[in-house]
């Protein structure tokens, strides 16, 4: 990959897919046969420790710079949402099969549209919105019981 490939948010959106999915196989498996709040917080700690790596092999926690208030407070109502997600995630991957979990899971990313809409003034194209109602239709024909 070249390095114009690589600030791509295309390849990274991509990326991000590939291990979501990887993510809910392995945590598929690794729920099994634990609580699943236990397992989140295994995850958790796994991810900590790994973002610290990350951090500290590329000198981004040495100077980090000034954090806004404004950033403190969206930051940790994302972690708090994360939190809330993954925990639900888990107790739903215990009880459920991925193949029917996953995909309304990703119902998550026809909320985010809405969302974006309502909250930040974002405006999908038409195209946007027919992608949008498709992953809808998706998750609901994957889910219905026949």
């Amino acid at each position: 990959m070249n390095p114009e490939t690589l600030s791509s948010w295309q390849v990274w959106a991509v990326l991000s897919a590939v291990f979501a999915a990887l993510t809910a196989i392995f945590a598929k498996v690794g729920v099994e046969d634990i609580n699943p709040d236990l397992a989140t917080f295994i995850r958790t700690i796994i991810v900590l420790i790994s973002f610290s790596l990350i951090l500290f092999a590329t000198g981004q926690f040495s100077s980090p710079g000034p954090i806004s208030q404004k950033s403190w407070i969206f930051l940790v109502l994302s972690g708090l949402g994360t939190g809330a997600s993954w925990l639900c995630y888990f107790r739903a991957l215990k009880l459920g099969p991925a193949t029917l979990v996953a995909p309304i899971d990703k119902l998550s990313v026809v909320l985010v549209a809405l969302f974006g809409v309502i909250f930040l003034g974002e405006r999908p194209s038409l195209n946007g919105w027919l992608g949008i109602a498709l992953i809808a239709a998706g998750a609901v024909l994957i889910v219905i019981k026949r």
